[in-house]
């Protein structure tokens, strides 16, 4: 089955095409550890680690550094100066890297899904061509098919990707933007440029989220384009809170006692009985109380919706009782 293929004159997304999956995946089986397509195009200057597995029809350019262990199935694609570390899995019709100035960094056991383009430039209109721009991936990352992460629209920032983050597929992480550790991000999640998602949030399938949003660490997002405060869960087209994300809180691991302060802490900011106090007046009376204030989730709940306001912030969601509003 590894034997050349000729291609003649025909194109080679016409031959990629003819082969249903299962040729496809009969292909790669045949490829041992450490083995090289014939009909695979390798720049003589790249640099492959040990045991990486190249498929048929895949490109690797003359700038590319390839961990060990790497698989490389057909079709799929590095371009630039890119650094893909040990045991990364590029699928059929993945494409990582772009021949700009600058480079993409993929940490280690990363699969890059079905035709998910990583690391190419972005769609920033500022982008002046020929300046540098950076991509930097972390480690055990699962990005799904037709996924796009573009690299950052200027020398002096970087879009960055952490760890252990599920991409689903079709999602969108625009340039600049800034990714935590341990995210979801359900199918047709869209990132405008220079968002910030924190560690263990988790969106809902088509959410958009505006340029220069901030979406906090364990909240959830049904929907919207706003700043998200940590530990809330938001939904509705115009995204409005919808309370705390309480199941997400269970799950990793916050003590009953932390959630009652935090429901608390949520229903006398958001839900007051008066509605005479304005929200800063909530916000400083909660830090005075003392059965809250010293509670570290409650202090950083606080902190977060401060921080919302602050220099080119958007603010924070609509809240329905927010002064009888």
């Amino acid at each position: 089955m590894c034997a050349l293929v000729t291609v003649g004159s025909k194109r080679l997304s016409s031959v990629l095409s003819s082969l249903n999956s299962l040729s496809l995946r009969r292909f790669c089986s045949t490829l041992a550890p450490g083995s090289i397509h014939p009909t695979a195009i390798v720049h003589p200057n790249a640099v492959l680690g040990q045991g990486v597995s190249i498929g048929p029809f895949c490109t690797v350019g003359s700038t590319v550094k390839v961990g060990n262990g790497c698989q490389l199935y057909p079709g799929s694609h590095i371009f630039g100066n890119s650094e893909v570390g040990e045991r990364c899995v590029l699928m059929t019709g993945a494409v990582v890297g772009d021949d700009l100035p600058g480079r993409t960094l993929l940490g280690c056991n990363n699969i890059i899904g079905h035709h998910a383009v990583v690391g190419v430039k972005c769609q920033d209109l500022k982008y002046k061509s020929g300046d540098e721009c950076f991509l930097e991936v972390g480690d055990n990352n699962d990005i799904r098919e037709h996924t796009s992460i573009h690299r950052s629209s200027k020398s002096s920032d970087t879009t960055v990707i952490g760890n252990n983050n599920l991409i689903m597929g079709s999602c969108h992480i625009a340039h600049d933007c800034k990714i935590g550790n341990s995210i979801i991000f359900a199918n047709n999640t869209l990132l405008a440029g220079h968002v910030v998602v924190e560690d263990y949030a988790h969106t809902a399938g088509a959410v958009v989220v505006h340029q220069f949003c901030h979406v906090g660490s364990f909240s959830f997002i049904g929907g919207g384009s706003v700043d998200v405060p940590k530990y809330m869960m938001v939904a509705g087209e115009r995204a409005e809170l919808r309370g705390l994300n309480l199941e997400g809180l269970r799950r990793h691991g916050f003590t009953a006692q932390e959630i009652r302060s935090l429901r608390t802490a949520y229903q006398k900011i958001f839900m007051p009985a008066e509605i005479s106090k304005g929200f800063d007046e909530r916000l400083a009376d909660m830090e005075m109380r003392d059965e809250l204030a010293h509670v570290s989730v409650v202090c950083s709940m606080v902190q977060s919706i401060r921080d919302s306001f602050e220099g080119k912030r958007r603010g924070i969601c609509k809240f329905r009782h927010w002064n009888g509003s």
